[in-house]
């Protein structure tokens, strides 16, 4: 097993630190207004990575796109519901699957995940895949064919795939329209 956390005592003064700063945010929150419909079409499903930005990576603003985020930018039955809504109420014509360079799921499987688990972690993730990815670009050619093969999506929804490189902060298409 890996050395993973305990958690023996929360961490409140972290969370209350955040909402905190929440407060100093809502003081100056210049963002009401705004249409919940996304105004250029596109949804990027990304990584959770810290290191992506995707609004400011894209040269977009908030109110222009919508992001769906998970472990490794993954095509999971919530992201397609989310989708599906998305493109039924909010506007969406085009769908990036932008997967990254330097993802921790290339370099897990299934298996050393359960392994670095406790047991009662085990026990609560039984029967999940946590999709993790031997091949990146099979992969993301995958997940692009989830969504494009999803029939709850609208004929005609632009998809592609790409690679964010954590390194540059480049985009480079990997999967054509």
């Amino acid at each position: 097993m890996t050395d993973q956390p305990t958690i023996d005592q929360p961490d409140t003064d972290q969370l209350d630190g955040l909402l905190a700063a929440n407060r100093r945010y809502a003081d100056v929150f210049a963002l009401q207004g705004l249409a919940a419909r996304a105004a250029k079409g596109v949804c990027v499903v990304t990584c959770m990575d810290s290191r992506i930005e995707p609004l400011a990576a894209l040269g977009l603003v908030p109110g222009d796109a919508k992001i769906l985020r998970n472990a490794g930018g993954r095509m999971t039955a919530d992201v397609l519901r989310s989708l599906v809504l998305a493109t039924t109420y909010l506007g969406i014509t085009a769908v990036a699957v932008m997967h990254h360079t330097d993802c921790a799921m290339t370099k897990l499987d299934d298996g050393t995940i359960r392994s670095d688990l406790s047991p009662s972690q085990r026990a609560g993730t039984l029967g999940w895949e946590f999709l993790t990815m031997a091949d990146p670009d099979a992969a993301l050619a995958a997940d692009v064919a989830a969504v494009r093969s999803c029939t709850g999506l609208p004929d005609g929804l632009a998809v592609v795939g790409w690679r964010y490189d954590v390194a540059t902060g480049a985009v480079r298409q990997v999967v054509d329209p």
